[in-house]
């Protein structure tokens, strides 16, 4: 089996297409909203020159979705796998962002899920960072399972490093 990083993915709540360059107006538009980037890392990704390099870093991981909304058709947000490790048989999952109406609907585990049943064929464990003072989606992430495993400080595409917590989700037996 050939591991694609950036399949197309859709379960009945969402679609997951692979981030295209001509995708950038639209999801700056969801992105563009402040309230989003309150508790991430970093604070000021909605701004246009910010949420740019965030977008060019998306771009050459090779593992960036937008997500769509399939009961709207409309733009939810973005996430992606990054960092597989073919040795450790792990990958992380992150840089997610949902605009503010998508909030405590239920898509952020409609997402992890399709992700994580994805990619358990390939590896053993899935990670996710979550910034440090990331509340909201550090709850989401330990209400599907996921387990704090660490701490570390990451930098992010052309951003200044910060403190994350490392979650971890093992493939059941």
């Amino acid at each position: 089996m050939h591991l694609d990083l950036q399949p197309t993915l859709e379960n009945p709540a969402v679609l997951l297409k692979p981030l295209k360059p001509e995708d950038f107006e639209a999801l700056y538009l969801t992105a563009s909203d402040p309230k989003i980037w309150e508790q991430h890392p970093n604070k000021d990704r909605w701004q246009r020159d910010v949420f740019l390099k965030f977008f060019q870093g998306a771009m050459e991981s090779n593992g960036a979705f937008l997500i769509i909304d399939k009961a709207t058709g409309g733009i939810a947000g973005s996430t992606r796998f990054y960092d597989y490790n073919e040795t450790e048989k792990s990958i992380l999952i992150g840089y997610t962002f949902y605009a503010v109406k998508f909030w405590g609907t239920g898509l952020n585990p409609a997402v992890k899920k399709l992700m994580i049943n994805y990619i358990f064929p390939f590896v053993d464990k899935v990670h996710f960072h979550i910034g440090a003072t990331n509340f909201r989606s550090q709850i989401a992430i330990q209400r599907l399972g996921a387990v704090k495993i660490g701490e570390e400080t990451v930098a992010y595409y052309g951003e200044l490093p910060k403190l994350n917590f490392v979650y971890e989700i093992v493939k059941p037996s």
